[in-house]
Formats: structure tokens, C-alpha cells, sequence
């Protein structure tokens, strides 16, 4: 039974996972601001380790929760011969297949296992413990990979191979974003015509074109113009290119995600890197000269 799990990548997600292991497990963490490991390390009474293989020697399970698979497989690299026989690394990043694939190679020849595991529910979903973990490896793996993101997750779910977890939640992303866009677009052109934004997402929320965009984002950040930062745009923007890349690939048509994917660029461009993946509404509303309220 897995008792000493190792936690890389503190950020506005990764903090609160890490917090639900250190509850569970013994925890030892790594960032690559150390300030944040010396807090984290006080806050919940983990250890604090000084490089990603002080983490990998003190764990027999390691979770990476980092912005893409690039760093994901640097970081591996780096811990180099800390990794040994029997240890397995579960990766919460949204990453790619790809980069899945060569991370996977790499432990194997060194015999550790790997699971992707990217997460959905945002940052409120990893305070409350209740993310989705969408899980890509061997059926043995995957296995030991639910027993330890269950400290974190309300669904967790081994979806395929390695790569798997990762094309699932790319898709996941592709769809959340046609879906900001469309009705951002369509909020925007009945607002113009006249009709309350709030009264139009009742009506809609009551009918065959709901989703959790209209349904939850919309009313709690875009009528009643707060927009809290939870997730950046900028993010959104890199999974869904990862998306795009998936249907490309694998030769299916784009059309859909690779116009929700040309918008969000476009927006990132505009908005900045920090910008909530929310604010893309804000580019529409420019465009069309109105407000959705």
C-alpha cells in the first residue's frame, strides 16, 4: 500500500491537490519557487524538498501538476537516476499524447510506471476535492493511480493507454471552448436585439441548448460582470491546440475546434497572458459593441 507520495508543481491548482495528499500521505513537495515549497511545507506538514529528485527518492508515487508535457518530461529528466524499479508517476498536467508517450519510455527503461491523469473541475473543484481525473496507462497502473488521486477526486476514470488521459481531457477543453464562444456570440447578438441577457440564459438553461457554460459560468461571471480569475485563457488556448492536434493526427476533420482555437489565440493576443478563460466574452462584446447583462 502506497504510503509516500511526492508532489511537483504548486500552482493554483497544484496547491490544492497537494494539500488533499499531504492529508492522506506521507508528502514531500517540489516548485520551482522554493518560497512556495518552504509555505506549502509549514502550512500542511509536508516536507519540502530542494530539487525534483529529492522528491523522487523520498516517494513511491510522484504527481506533476505543471503547465505543459515540456516540462513535465525536463522535470523527469532532471531526477535522472533517482527513479527506480516500482515506482510509479502519475502526471495531472494537461498535457499531449506525445509527450505522454516519450515520459512513459523514459521510466520504463528505468522501471517505473506512468499514468496521465489531467484533471477537470478547476480550482474550486481541487479545494473541495471533487476534480474528474481522466486516467491514460496500463490497467495496473491506472489502478494504483486511482487508489491515490481518489484523495482528490470525485470521479476518477481510466480511460485508455498512455496518451489516452490526455487526448480525453484535450477534447474536454476543445468542447469548453466551442461552447464560451457560441454562446458568448449568441448572448451577444440577443442582447442587441434587445433581450436581457440574464432573462435569455433562463430561457436557454430551460431548454435543448444548455450547457455549463450558459448554465454556471456565464451567470456568475459574465452577467454579473465579476469575471474571477480561475483558470487563463492562455491555457485554454494551449489545450485546445493540443486538440486540434489530435484530430489532425488522426484525420479527422477540425472545423469546429479549430475555429474555437483561431478565437482564443486571437484573444490571448489581445487580452494578455494573465486573462481568466472567461474574458474571451470580452473580445465578442468589443467586437459587437454591446454588454451581455
Amino acid at each position: 500500500m502506497t504510503k509516500r507520495v511526492g508532489f511537483i508543481g504548486l500552482g493554483d491548482i497544484g496547491w490544492p491537490m497537494a494539500a488533499h495528499v499531504a492529508k492522506v500521505y506521507d508528502c514531500t513537495v517540489w516548485n520551482r519557487t522554493f518560497a512556495k515549497v518552504e509555505a506549502f511545507a509549514t502550512e500542511n506538514k509536508a516536507a519540502a524538498a530542494e530539487s525534483p529528485a529529492g522528491v523522487v527518492a523520498a516517494s513511491e508515487v510522484v504527481i506533476t501538476c505543471l503547465p505543459t508535457s515540456k516540462e513535465v518530461l525536463e522535470i523527469v529528466q532532471q531526477a535522472g537516476d533517482a527513479w527506480h524499479n516500482g515506482q510509479l508517476l502519475i502526471d495531472c498536467t494537461s498535457g499531449d499524447p506525445g509527450g505522454s508517450t516519450h515520459v512513459a519510455e523514459f521510466l520504463r527503461a528505468r522501471g517505473a510506471g506512468f499514468a496521465d491523469a489531467p484533471v477537470s473541475g478547476g480550482v474550486g473543484g481541487a479545494e473541495r476535492g471533487e476534480l474528474t481525473v481522466m486516467i491514460g496507462g496500463t490497467d495496473e497502473d491506472a489502478a494504483r493511480a486511482i487508489q491515490v488521486v481518489d484523495c482528490f477526486a470525485k470521479k476518477a476514470e481510466h480511460v485508455g493507454p498512455v496518451g489516452a488521459g490526455h487526448a480525453v481531457k484535450a477534447i474536454n477543453q476543445g468542447l469548453l471552448a466551442i461552447n464560451i464562444q457560441a454562446a458568448g456570440e449568441g448572448l451577444a447578438a440577443l442582447v442587441k436585439l434587445g433581450v436581457s441577457g440574464k432573462k435569455a440564459l433562463e430561457v436557454i438553461n430551460a431548454s435543448s441548448g444548455q450547457s455549463n457554460v450558459t448554465k454556471n459560468l456565464f451567470p456568475n461571471r459574465v452577467t454579473n460582470r465579476q469575471w474571477p480569475r480561475t483558470f487563463r485563457l492562455a491555457l485554454l488556448d494551449k489545450d485546445v491546440g493540443i486538440a486540434v492536434k489530435i484530430l489532425n493526427d488522426n484525420g479527422v476533420p477540425s472545423d469546429a475546434i479549430g475555429t474555437a482555437h483561431r478565437a482564443f489565440s486571437e484573444a490571448r493576443r489581445i487580452l494578455g497572458e494573465d486573462a481568466d478563460h472567461v474574458e474571451f466574452v470580452k473580445v465578442i462584446e468589443e467586437k459587437a459593441g454591446v454588454e451581455i447583462e
